[in-house]
């Protein structure tokens, strides 16, 4: 926990001397009494039981008062919370190297298994996109709330050659802000096309300067409508680079999830007369999940597969977030105030 105001914390000074207060009261208070009575008779009326109520509601109330000091400190704390995902986007490998059978039977079909009972796992109301990419990529099925139609298309994923990472992301993101441009030609995706460029000019010859990235880049990972869910088995071989791709996430708040498939020390795949060797670029993954605030899993066998988008489910759906934490302070602090008051005016007809 960390307060926003930490310097008024020296306000709790205060209470010590409350304390103090409250024990010369009650220091007086025998005095007046003994004018009276004896010490021995005085003792003798008051049980332990009469002690204890005597001392709680001002206990009570010296709690309040911290719990109130503190509120005015702004205290932040972690918490866990739900998420507001509406929108997940689940990007997937579909270069020649998912034909390898270290994952059985295949990396290509246990990864189509697990998608399709990740996508039946989600609530009715969030969108469900589909992203492939190899070579180049594509948006095989715009975020959709019909999983029959998702589902579908799922299946109509097909082997191609080439992996472009971050092509894949790119069109995730496109997918997320569809009024986003980017260049999937360039190294630097993030750059102003040509087509924004005579858009700028056009504008400007209109008299109205039109901005070649008109947003403002926002914390990584604070964006709580949409994620991405990246699965991969191999390394980068064309498109845009994927780290500075998942820099383009990050400055949009979204989070990328990463999923490793495979072995790391990779193996020879084989088909149509040519053969290949494709291993698990875990430095790059490690990197995107870590950029956007995401998180990376590797997945040696289908079960691990399985697993991991089952853990996501519970990941995504509840996330922990820094929040500031000043109102539940303020509510309890209230409460003991109040429960310090009804005790003393119900064993001693007064408040405090």
């Amino acid at each position: 926990m960390r307060f926003l105001w930490p310097e008024l914390l020296w306000t709790l000074l205060a209470l010590p001397l409350l304390v103090l207060f409250y024990i010369a009261i009650l220091r007086r208070r025998k005095k007046m009494a003994m004018q009276y009575a004896g010490l021995a008779t005085v003792k003798a009326a008051m049980s332990q039981g009469q002690r204890l109520r005597q001392h709680l509601p001002p206990l009570l109330f010296l709690l309040a008062f911290a719990g109130m000091l503190l509120a005015v400190a702004r205290p932040v704390a972690v918490v866990t919370l739900p998420s507001q995902y509406k929108t997940m986007i689940l990007a997937i490998d579909v270069s020649g190297s998912m034909r390898a059978n270290d994952v059985k039977p295949t990396r290509f079909d246990a990864a189509i298994s697990a998608v399709k009972a990740f996508v039946n796992q989600q609530p009715g109301d969030t969108r469900v996109g589909l992203v492939s990419f190899a070579g180049t990529a594509s948006m095989i099925q715009l975020p959709t709330t019909n999983r029959e139609d998702l589902l579908d298309a799922v299946s109509r994923l097909q082997l191609q050659y080439g992996t472009a990472v971050g092509s894949g992301i790119l069109v995730s993101l496109k997918a997320i802000f569809p009024d986003a441009e980017f260049d999937l030609t360039s190294a630097d995706p993030g750059r102003i096309s040509s087509r924004d460029q005579r858009s700028s000019s056009l504008d400007s010859r209109a008299g109205r300067e039109k901005p070649a990235r008109d947003f403002k880049p926002v914390a990584p990972g604070s964006y709580a409508n949409a994620a991405i869910i990246l699965l991969t088995d191999g390394h980068t071989t064309t498109g845009p680079e994927p780290v500075k791709t998942a820099q383009l996430a990050a400055e949009r708040g979204v989070k990328v999830y990463t999923i490793g498939l495979g072995t790391v020390e990779g193996q020879i795949v084989t088909a149509d007369g040519w053969s290949m060797h494709t291993s698990l670029d875990e430095d790059a993954l490690k990197e995107i999940s870590s950029v956007t605030k995401g998180e990376y899993f590797y997945a040696g066998t289908a079960e691990d597969l399985n697993r991991i988008y089952k853990s996501l489910n519970s990941r995504i759906a509840i996330e922990r977030k820094e929040t500031e934490t000043t109102a539940l302070f303020a509510a309890v602090a209230a409460c003991l105030a109040l429960l310090s008051a009804l005790l003393s005016l119900l064993w001693f007809n007064r408040v405090l």
